[in-house]
């Protein structure tokens, strides 16, 4: 009998042998996952591996002590130690006077569209088909070497509280990345992710990294200074992420979001609305529930650039007198999906209105010098490319960004009107965006 067959079991000793040990609220979640991954370099696959996961993450509330833990032995003598262990450390540290409890059940839960794809769990060669398609494309298009990972997963999540809250849920979810280079300084990098194998296409986006490849040979050095920028959706979708966490009650009350005292203001240009949908379709962190077992919801955070909420769970709602927005993380609440909205312009005629600026393909190492204030900065990578009278010129080299997150959301001067779904590497909280252009950001000298 694997875990998720005896998952009630589990969860019903944990509950029950902390409630006896004096605990006032638990919510045990188990998670059973099958991951896979197929990992290529120099144009050739180099390894495939497959691992099983499981395990339970645990909360518990003692007087208003507050421990979470992570559980992967399931017997019952491993449950009755683990249970002492943490009873014993609850009652060893302060309370938290601010705890505000959990949610209160029972709650219906919806299906939700397009986030579970049976033909993703038995991949496995067609995994190797795709994956050999997407180098021959990217080669193809003018890839001398090519790099990057396939990865596909499906997990089945059981969460149980305290507090009358049951519920279950099921996922699958696909991920690619290729990284294609011509020469040192010429490479271009996509990505795409998906909860069902339908529109999942790995070689349209080698093809991309390949072809933004061939256009950046030949790189100069260009001079720092203000320049309006086309962020394509994997570098905004960096930039998002950085906004997203703004928006948890964790990071405002602890003084790390330069959001924190403007709700109601204006924070962005009034072209922008950024919401956070937990219900997404498709959407790469969609749930039924969040870490309580809230139902998730959609949220608008930012409406024609004004900002109108945070992210609570319900012990910070009530802290701040609103009500939960189904973000739990029991800490730190946070957005399942960031959602930036379209516009109507597509890349071309985005590009054709720029005087003078670049186009940013790809960032990373994305820092920040004040969290509050948002001040930070971050490396081009990969294509850049200068823009003079509506023209691509060639490819540039050897910026920095280093600006403001107020000030990319207040300079938006054009959203494009396709968007991309965005998770990876410095991209862990999924954003959907178009490519943006955002007047006067400020670049520094970079070394390449």
């Amino acid at each position: 009998m694997n875990l998720m067959q005896e998952k009630e079991t589990v969860a019903k000793s944990l509950l029950d042998k902390f409630a006896k040990a004096g605990a006032n609220d638990v919510i045990v979640h188990i998670n059973e996952d099958q991951s896979a991954q197929i990992k290529f370099a120099n144009s050739k696959i180099a390894t495939t591996q497959s691992w099983t996961t499981a395990k339970a993450e645990v909360f518990v509330a003692v007087n208003k002590r507050l421990v979470t833990t992570t559980i992967k032995d399931f017997s019952e003598q491993a449950i009755s130690d683990s249970v002492s262990r943490i009873m014993k450390f609850a009652n060893s540290i302060p309370p938290t006077d601010d705890y505000g409890g959990i949610a209160e059940g029972p709650f219906n839960y919806k299906e939700l569209e397009n986030t579970f794809d049976s033909k993703i769990i038995d991949l496995n060669e067609k995994a190797v088909d795709m994956t050999e398609a997407a180098l021959n494309a990217a080669e193809k298009n003018g890839s001398k070497r090519s790099a990057g990972v396939l990865e596909w997963s499906s997990n089945n999540s059981y969460l149980l509280t305290t507090n009358n809250i049951e519920a279950e849920d099921k996922a699958t979810k696909l991920y690619f990345s290729l990284r294609a280079f011509v020469d040192k300084y010429a490479s271009g990098h996509r990505v795409c992710n998906s909860r069902i194998l339908s529109g999942f296409n790995p070689e349209e986006i080698a093809a991309g990294a390949a072809e933004t490849a061939r256009q950046a040979v030949n790189p100069v050095q260009s001079k720092e200074g203000v320049y309006d920028v086309l962020f394509e959706p994997l570098p905004f979708s960096n930039i998002l992420t950085q906004i997203g966490e703004s928006f948890s009650i964790f990071n405002v009350e602890s003084h790390l979001s330069c959001l924190a005292g403007k709700i109601g203001q204006q924070v962005a240009d009034k072209s922008v609305t950024i919401t956070d949908d937990g219900t997404l379709p498709n959407g790469y962190g969609s749930g039924k529930f969040d870490a309580e077992g809230v139902p998730t919801q959609k949220n608008v955070l930012i409406e024609d650039g004004v900002l109108k909420t945070f992210l609570h769970n319900t012990s910070s709602a009530k802290r701040h007198n609103v009500k939960t927005t189904a973000n739990a993380g029991l800490i730190s609440p946070s957005a399942f999906n960031v959602v930036f909205n379209n516009g109507k312009l597509n890349k071309e005629e985005i590009i054709s209105t720029m005087k003078k600026g670049l186009i940013v393909t790809n960032v990373w190492y994305t820092r920040f010098q004040n969290y509050a204030d948002g001040d930070f900065s971050t490396i081009p990578r990969d294509g850049m490319f200068m823009v003079e009278n509506g023209k691509i010129t060639g490819a540039v080299k050897e910026l920095r960004i280093s600006d403001n997150l107020l000030n990319i959301l207040k300079n938006v001067a054009a959203i494009g009107s396709k968007p991309d779904q965005v998770f990876g590497w410095e991209v862990e909280m999924p954003v959907t965006t178009p490519p943006v252009l955002v007047k006067d950001v400020h670049f520094t000298k970079s070394v390449a």
